[in-house]
């Protein structure tokens, strides 16, 4: 019995120990799995971290979304190699977060193609101002900017940008001004990166995810072997003030200078906080881009036989603002935006203060002004910033000044600007004209303008460009009017023969300088017919409420086609000397270059305009060749001169049209076509009847058509 007692009381003590065992064991697989757990979670803290300045700081709602804006080339095919370093790119923007959206200007078809291959935070605007050969216009892409809320960001469409310029972003969430940021991209030549499927990570060539430390710090230790100038990549926030005093000129994208110019009016007219961003924004582009830039431009003459976009750059920059005159020291005027020691840090122009970011968070602060040249002008600025040390100081302006070299490029480039500028012209002749804006059916429509009706002539280009006709050409009767279209990116050629002193006020119906310049219209006509094209001719004073090629095609050749100048409704259209030489279509045939060569041989000789030649030789002298109410027949070449109705396409005295009080809806509902604003004794009477009766889409101040986005007025315009 003792015996069984002991048994009992050692397996209790065993059982008691098992117990105890288990219990340590259990505490020890806890405490394990509590190790995982908290490295998990510091694993999982540590990449919320990385993000979390971005996460915490940016407010949709107030700050808007934001935007980068650009304009890629055409593409060609699928193995295009510039479409695939758009294409990773416009990817690289996109993987930047979900509050990035992407916005390209232009209207080519594969743009929207590539557009809709990238997803809906893609989209394409084509309602800005192009040139004839679809280069964009910078001012235009930044006032189309302006219409939409948040940041805008403008860059080259080869750069690829990387996450740090998010970060970038949250600092200047941080300013209670309203700011402006450059950053300069230079190229590598070797970058073994690229994006998955997803577009959302960066992958090893071997498939395994990259981190976005490493790669940032990859791009930056190759940019620091590449000497030279870069591209500038340039943002601002909408904000309440404009980014600079004066009218940004027309510059042509990615043609050199827009940028640098920008860059220093925004500078000299200190309305915002202008920081570099160089060195904390992590960008770069393929090495091909670079010879693209200015300087490869400057060294190395015509680079692609559109040197003449480079050299109208130029003589805007030298013409407008005071990038020449009164040029920025650009590393001596702007603040610098560094990162050390896990701080970012701004630099004043005159580096002796700096101030660093404590943090993202907080409060919004009340917008103070700041004074120019005062060097607590950037207390006010940085409220939430705190003077660093001087050791801080050393490191953090110990780096180089990236900017250094635009200001020394700008510099270069004034000096030669006026020599460069001098030699502006096309390099196309007629005839390589006419085979670049020519349509399908091998017709061009022409107008001819002098200097006293540019104006009118870029409200009559701005009016075909909204209604998508492209094959219209200029002749430019003299040398002020040639320079002014091919700044407006205008397909035009100078007439050698044109007649100089061209009045700039009386050169109306009537005049002595109008008889002259209207027979210039007919010898270009005759000279085009030759190179086998059809002509509408078309004076810049008729308004087009449509496109009136698709009906006048209707004629068949052998067939003049012409507005009747007659405004008395209850006699026929075709009396004498009631056609109208400023609106008239022809085939190029033999039977109409007979007829016009007789017309205008007929006009040499005579002490009158065009017009009437037309009239006397076509429909014979009193109307000899007349048939019925609407139609000649010139017998000797056998052409047919066909009379338009009136109702759709109108003279400037039929049914008082032009003193309507809503003239657009008086002749939509009249069924015009066109509307011509003849009629009427004087440039400047003329040009007031356009403007007030709405039939003008050409802001005159910063020479931008009028698009469906803009709300622009005219009442001061004279």
């Amino acid at each position: 019995m003792a015996t069984k007692i002991r048994i009992k009381i050692k397996d209790a003590k065993f059982l008691h120990f098992l117990s105890k065992l288990m219990m340590m064991l259990g505490l020890f697989l806890f405490f394990i799995w509590m190790l995982g757990f908290a490295m998990l979670v510091g694993f999982g803290s540590f990449q919320w971290e990385r993000n979390k300045d971005w996460r915490s700081c940016w407010d949709v709602e107030s700050m808007g979304r934001i935007t980068i804006f650009s304009a890629p080339k055409p593409l060609k095919n699928g193995s295009d190699l510039v479409g695939q370093r758009q294409e990773l790119a416009v990817r690289s923007w996109l993987a930047l977060s979900p509050d990035v959206d992407v916005v390209l200007f232009g209207h080519h078809h594969s743009i929207f193609a590539f557009a809709a291959k990238l997803g809906p935070r893609v989209a394409v605007e084509s309602e800005i101002d192009f040139t004839f050969l679809d280069t964009p216009f910078f001012h235009s892409m930044v006032a189309r900017s302006q219409t939409m809320p948040g940041i805008s960001i403008f860059v080259d469409p080869e750069i690829i940008l990387l996450p740090n310029i998010l970060t970038t972003l949250c600092v200047t969430s941080t300013l209670n001004h309203d700011w402006f940021l450059v950053s300069i991209s230079t190229y590598i030549s070797y970058f073994p990166y690229h994006l998955d499927d997803g577009g959302n990570y960066w992958l090893e060539y071997d498939g395994d995810k990259v981190n976005i430390e490493k790669l940032q710090d990859f791009v930056v230790q190759e940019q620091e072997h590449r000497n030279g100038s870069g591209r500038l990549i340039i943002a601002w926030n909408s904000g309440d003030l404009s980014l600079h005093a004066g009218v940004l000129p027309p510059f042509h994208y990615m043609q050199g200078l827009h940028n640098e110019w920008l860059l220093n009016e925004v500078l000299s007219s200190e309305f915002r906080f202008v920081f570099d961003a160089s060195e904390v924004i992590s960008s770069f582009y393929p090495e091909q881009l670079a010879e693209w830039s200015h300087e490869f431009r400057m060294t190395n003459g015509n680079v692609d036989g559109r040197d003449w976009e480079y050299r109208g750059n130029c003589e805007q920059a030298l013409l407008y603002g005071s990038i020449c005159c009164q040029p920025k020291n650009i590393s001596n005027n702007i603040a610098k935006l560094v990162k050390h020691s896990g701080r970012y840090v701004f630099i004043n122009p005159e580096k002796d203060i700096l101030y660093s970011v404590q943090g993202f968070h907080g409060h919004a602060y009340q917008h103070l002004k700041l004074v120019p040249g005062q060097k607590q002008g950037i207390l006010q600025l940085f409220p939430r910033f705190q003077l660093i040390t001087q050791e801080e100081k050393l490191i953090a302006t110990g780096g180089s000044d990236k900017l250094d070299t635009v200001s020394t490029t700008c510099m270069k480039l004034c000096k030669d600007l006026s020599v460069r500028s001098s030699h502006l012209h096309f390099p196309y002749s007629l005839e390589s004209l006419l085979q670049l804006v020519a349509d399908q059916n091998k017709s061009v429509v022409l107008a001819v303008a002098g200097d006293n009706y540019k104006d009118m002539l870029m409200n009559w280009v701005c009016r075909l460009r909204h209604l998508l006709v492209t094959n219209f050409i200029v002749c430019a009767l003299d040398i002020e009017t040639y320079k002014f279209s091919i700044l407006q990116g205008l397909p035009v050629f100078k007439d050698p023969l044109a007649p100089s002193n061209i009045s700039f006020d009386d050169c109306h119906f009537g005049t002595e300088c109008f008889q002259r310049v209207t027979k210039v219209k007919s010898r270009i006509v005759l000279q085009i017919l030759k190179l086998g094209y059809n002509v509408l001719l078309s004076d810049v004073d008729v308004y087009w409420f449509e496109n009136p090629l698709p009906f006048l095609y209707s004629f068949g050749s052998a067939t003049l086609v012409a507005q009747s100048d007659e405004y008395n409704e209850t006699v026929p259209i075709n009396l004498p000397r009631r056609l109208n030489s400023g609106f008239y279509f022809v085939h190029s045939d033999s039977p109409t270059i007979a007829a016009i060569e007789k017309v205008v041989k007929h006009a040499s000789t005579s002490d009158l305009s065009e017009q009437p030649s037309f009239y006397d030789v076509l429909c014979g002298e009193g109307g000899l060749y007349r048939i019925g109410d609407n139609q000649c027949l010139e017998p000797s070449t056998n052409l047919t001169v066909h009379f338009l109705d009136r109702n759709r396409f109108p003279n400037g005295a039929y049914k008082g049209l032009w003193e309507k009080h809503n003239v657009t809806s008086a002749c939509v509902k009249q069924g015009c076509i066109v509307l011509h604003n003849n009629w009427i004794s004087g440039r400047k009477r003329k040009l007031e009847r356009q403007v007030r009766s709405g039939l003008w889409v050409y802001d005159t101040s910063s020479r931008m058509c009028v698009q469906s986005w803009q709300r622009v007025h005219f009442t001061s315009y004279f």
